[in-house]
C-alpha cells in the first residue's frame, strides 16, 4: 500500500496525518505539478535561429530531465515584456525568465513588483539592474573569449587567401552584449595580423534580415571577407549575403553550420546551458540572486563547428588561444 506523511497545524500542536492508497498519490501528484518555470523571450522570438532559440532548448530540458511544469511566452513587442512576465509571477511560477539585454528594465520592475519571485535574465547582469533586487540572477557570457579565437582564426584565414585584408562583424544594437562579441573578434585579428581592418556596422534591431543583409553586402563591397553576424535573427540576413558571395561567413549564439558551408565557425554562447542550471537551482533550493558567468573556462562559450576547409595546423594553433585565454596568458579586452 502506498503510504505518505504529512502534518497538520490544530493549535500549537503539529499532528502527523497519514495518507494511504490513492489519496498519498494523489498528495504526491500535487506536490510533483508545483514546481513551475516559465520563459519569456525579447521581441526576436523562439524562432529566431539565435539565443531565444537556445533558450527554448533549455527550457525544454528542464522539462524532460526535471519533470518541470514549463511555459515559453513569446513576445512579439517590447510592451509585452512586463505584462508577461506579471502572468507567470501571478500564477506563482517558481522561476521566471527573460531573454536578452532588451528586457532588464522589465526584468528589474517586475522583481520589484514581486520580491518572493524568484527571476532571471539572459545576458545582463543583476548588479546593474535598477534598484538592484536581490532576487534575480543575471545570466552572463563571456563571449570576448571564444569570438577572440574566431577574429584569430578570420585574421588567418584572410592572410592565406590573399586580397584585400579586411574582415567585419555586422551588430544588432550597440549594446554591451553586442560589442564584448565584437571587441574580442576584433582583438584576436589584430594579434593575428596587425594590419588586418575590421569594419564593423550596425542594424539597429535584432529581426529585419534584410537591414543586415544590406549592411553585409556593403562590407563586402569594401573587401570584407569574413562577416560575423552579432545580430540574432537579423544576422541572419548577413550569413545569406556572405554566402551569396562566396564569402565566409560566421555564426553566433548558436552553432550555425547548419546554414550551408559558407560557415566558417560560430561564437557559440550556452544560454540553453544557463537555462536549465536555473531552472535546476530553483528546483534544488540553491538559487540565489547576483550573477552567473558563463565562459571559456567552464565551457559556458565556446566555437561551433569550424569549416573543413581550414588547415588543420590554424585549427590546433586557435584551439591552442583557450588554454592561455583562460589561464590569463592573454588578455582579451570586453568593450570596443
Amino acid at each position: 500500500m502506498i503510504t505518505r506523511s504529512s502534518r497538520v497545524w490544530i493549535g500549537a500542536t503539529a499532528v502527523a496525518v497519514t495518507l494511504t492508497g490513492a489519496a498519498a498519490v494523489s498528495a504526491a501528484q500535487r506536490q510533483h505539478a508545483t514546481f513551475k518555470a516559465g520563459l519569456v523571450s525579447d521581441v526576436g522570438k523562439f524562432n529566431d535561429k539565435s539565443f531565444n532559440q537556445s533558450a527554448l532548448e533549455g527550457l525544454q530540458r528542464a522539462k524532460a530531465k526535471l519533470d518541470a511544469s514549463v511555459r515559453p511566452v513569446e513576445s512579439r513587442a517590447a510592451g509585452d515584456y512586463i505584462p508577461n512576465l506579471t502572468s507567470l509571477a501571478r500564477q506563482k511560477y517558481d522561476i521566471s525568465i527573460g531573454v536578452g539585454f532588451l528586457m532588464a528594465d522589465a526584468i528589474a520592475a517586475t522583481a520589484k513588483k514581486f520580491p518572493k519571485s524568484n527571476f532571471a535574465i539572459v545576458d545582463n547582469s543583476a548588479k546593474g539592474l535598477k534598484g538592484n533586487p536581490k532576487n534575480v540572477r543575471g545570466l552572463t557570457f563571456g563571449t570576448n573569449e571564444n569570438s577572440y579565437q574566431i577574429g584569430y582564426l578570420a585574421a588567418k584565414m584572410v592572410a592565406a587567401q590573399g586580397g584585400d585584408q579586411v574582415i567585419s562583424a555586422v551588430g544588432g544594437l550597440k549594446i554591451p552584449t553586442v560589442d564584448i562579441f565584437i571587441a574580442g573578434y576584433q582583438a584576436g585579428a589584430k594579434a593575428a595580423n596587425p594590419n588586418i581592418q575590421v569594419l564593423i556596422d550596425y542594424s539597429q534591431e535584432f529581426v529585419a534580415q534584410d537591414k543586415c543583409k544590406a549592411l553585409a553586402l556593403d562590407q563586402i563591397a569594401r573587401g570584407s571577407q569574413v562577416v560575423f553576424q552579432v545580430a540574432g535573427g537579423c544576422g541572419l540576413g548577413s550569413l545569406d549575403a556572405a554566402k551569396e558571395k562566396g564569402k565566409w561567413g560566421v555564426g553566433v549564439d548558436r552553432d550555425q553550420a547548419f546554414l550551408g558551408a559558407h560557415i566558417l565557425t560560430s561564437a557559440v554562447k550556452r544560454v540553453d546551458v544557463s537555462v536549465y542550471d536555473t531552472i535546476a537551482d530553483v528546483k534544488a533550493g540553491k538559487f540565489k540572486g547576483g550573477d552567473k558567468l558563463y565562459n571559456l573556462k567552464n565551457n559556458g562559450v565556446s566555437l561551433g563547428k569550424i569549416s573543413s576547409k581550414v588547415p588543420a595546423a590554424l585549427v590546433t594553433e586557435v584551439n591552442g588561444l583557450k588554454a592561455k585565454i583562460i589561464a590569463g596568458t592573454i588578455k582579451v579586452p570586453a568593450k570596443l
